[in-house]
């Protein structure tokens, strides 16, 4: 079964416990979502189709032991689960970046779930599938991304009252262009929030380049 792929290329790994690495970010195509926020609108449709061997033989040219799989939302694909298992296999440390709105109950143990929680300004905030905590470890991280005052109080309440920072490392982002970078660093610093403030460090370097 052929999955839909929007693109795969190397770059530095811009958020994260893995920021700075050189990494090969596989991007699968299409997203149930539609974010307020979100940066790569362009993977929602197209794509072409590829086998998980040729994506195994296009990660394979580049020098480094370190994939995130991404899109859209990779889980959006059945195949995708196949295609982790397979990444795992070949000896590779492989991270999956998801919306959090899908089941990742299937997903290979071996791999790093880089999991959303979507806060009310996305618009998204609905559909997240809090069932996804029970498959949680510390391996694992959850990632929050605020646009405004309300969703930093949305953010604290959940990390407070479903003791998110004890499942796994919890990081929160400003939605670019919506929110100060040092606005959130100062709330957060104000309640002692046990969290990592994180900037996209790709956007830094490149801006909003695609395949960066």
């Amino acid at each position: 079964m052929a999955l839909r792929l929007t693109e795969i290329f190397f770059s530095l790994q811009g958020e994260a416990s893995r920021v700075g690495l050189p990494t090969v970010f596989v991007r699968l195509t299409g997203c149930p979502l539609r974010c307020s926020w979100c940066d790569t609108t362009y993977s929602f449709t197209g794509g072409k189709p590829a086998t998980v061997d040729s994506i195994l033989a296009a990660v394979a040219r580049y020098p480094t032991r370190h994939v995130c799989v991404t899109g859209g939302e990779p889980l959006a694909q059945k195949e995708c689960l196949s295609l982790l298992e397979a990444l795992c296999d070949a000896d590779y440390d492989v991270s999956l970046e998801t919306s959090g709105a899908l089941d990742i109950a299937g997903v290979d143990p071996r791999v790093s779930c880089i999991m959303d929680l979507k806060a009310p300004d996305s618009g998204e905030s609905i559909k997240n599938r809090w069932e996804n905590l029970a498959h949680l470890d510390a391996r694992d991280e959850i990632k929050i991304i605020v646009a405004s005052r309300a969703d930093y109080e949305w953010a604290r309440k959940a990390i407070t009252e479903r003791h998110l920072d004890a499942i796994c490392p919890v990081l929160l982002s400003p939605a670019g262009g919506l929110l100060a970078p040092a606005e959130l660093a100062g709330w957060i610093l104000e309640d002692g929030l046990n969290v990592r403030f994180q900037l996209q460090l790709h956007k830094l370097l490149w801006g909003n380049a695609k395949g960066k």
